[in-house]
């Protein structure tokens, strides 16, 4: 009989995943003793030290419990409540965050743009700025990006840069959603500055759940100037962990050597396989470029039901009709071809 906390490696989130070794090592460590409370231990010290280092510019790092904060109180630090925030239709902060970021900026509007494959069309952003100029309508202000997208694809370096230069044609500050940066990172083979400052990114939530960390996220400022007082907001949002240690020590451990980038390329590999095996079954469609950890396939409604029935989990709700399949950093080739075998 299966043990229900022995339950099999899914494919619905990489939120399912559990701790990678390097991560949990770190934590262990950092239990040890006493520590300054409030971010004033040397592990949160080191851990926004490394980041520093990988992205090869001083910047200000921030500490948060989840995503959702990280994106809300970055965006409420770059805006007013009169202006507006622009991002991809189908962007998280506008379909899975509650609402969170209207709250924490007082109130500034979610405008949204079209695009394929899950990225911004640079013409759209010139449309909706223009589209009314009067002080009856939300300034805009903020142009947020994912990447890599909620559809697992990449914006290439051209991309983002004509992206960001319509940006500041508009006077519009640049946001990335990063919840899977490492995977971008790792499918890109571009090195992290290139695509976060030097490509005109004014602040990156860099995500860490989703590759192997327990909890926490990282709020990265290279405007610097835009992270005056955040340190309040998170404090005030009740994202300033008293026992930081233990959100900032796994990210000791998945940085220093590199483990992040390891994690990232083997999930993006295993969901590789996953579309490759997927393509000689009939009557399924990948309906999205697979670029990332993340495969998305049109699948007939009775091998859904099956699938399901045989104990699988994985997402129908985020591209209508489609099922989103999720790899994540444990994933293995064995669970892969489980899934594929049971098609």
């Amino acid at each position: 009989m299966e043990n229900p906390m022995e339950t099999r490696r899914q494919f619905a989130s990489d939120n399912y995943a559990g701790i990678c070794p390097e991560a949990f090592a770190t934590l262990t460590e950092a239990n040890q003793g006493h520590a300054r409370s409030y971010g004033n231990d040397p592990w949160t010290a080191r851990a926004a030290d490394l980041i520093r280092e990988i992205f090869e510019t001083p910047c200000e790092v921030f500490f948060v419990f989840n995503g959702t904060a990280a994106n809300s109180l970055a965006l409420a630090s770059m805006c007013q409540s009169y202006n507006s925030i622009l991002c991809y239709e189908g962007a998280h902060i506008e379909t899975a965050e509650c609402g969170a970021p209207e709250f924490f900026s007082n109130g500034s509007k979610v405008l949204l743009l079209p695009g394929a494959n899950g990225k911004i069309d640079p013409v759209s952003i010139e449309g909706i700025v223009n589209k009314r100029t009067d002080i009856h309508y939300p300034k805009p202000r903020v142009l947020s990006l994912t990447h890599a997208t909620e559809m697992g694809t990449l914006y290439s370096l051209d991309e983002l840069r004509a992206l960001t230069d319509t940006a500041r044609k508009f006077n519009l500050r640049v946001h990335m959603d990063g919840a899977r940066f490492a995977n971008a990172i790792a499918a890109s083979g571009l090195a992290p500055k290139e695509i976060t400052w030097q490509a005109g990114v004014d602040v990156l939530c860099f995500g860490g759940t989703k590759n192997g960390l327990p909890i926490g996220e990282a709020v990265v400022f290279f405007n610097q100037e835009l992270a005056k007082e955040f340190d309040y907001r998170c404090k005030q949002a009740g994202q300033l962990a008293s026992k930081m240690r233990f959100v900032s020590a796994p990210w000791v451990g998945a940085l220093q050597e590199g483990a992040w980038l390891r994690h990232a390329a083997h999930a993006n590999e295993m969901a590789r396989q996953l579309e490759q095996g997927l393509r000689l079954i009939p009557n399924v469609e990948i309906t999205f470029p697979r670029q990332t950890n993340t495969v998305f396939a049109r699948v007939p409604q009775a091998n859904i039901d099956k699938l399901r029935g045989r104990g699988w989990q994985f997402y129908t709700h985020v591209s209508q009709g489609d099922c989103r399949l999720m790899c994540s950093w444990d994933t293995t080739e064995r669970d892969v071809r489980s899934f594929l075998q049971d098609f």
